[in-house]
């Protein structure tokens, strides 16, 4: 069964790369080589203020 993440498409080989669970009310991050260590949320807001400010560096 999966958790509902997925791997950042942006992710390289080398492993340096975060996973994103999107939801109705934002998303949650966490580090792909450090799941256990949990993950960080986001409410819509932010979550569409982070998209934004990737998008625009």
């Amino acid at each position: 069964m999966t958790d509902g993440f997925r791997k950042s498409s942006y992710s390289n080989d080398g492993g340096n790369c975060v996973e994103v669970r999107e939801h109705t009310t934002g998303a949650d991050v966490r580090d792909t080589q450090n799941r256990e260590a949990g993950h960080l949320s986001f409410n819509r807001t932010e979550w569409l203020a982070a998209l934004a400010a990737t998008l625009t560096t």
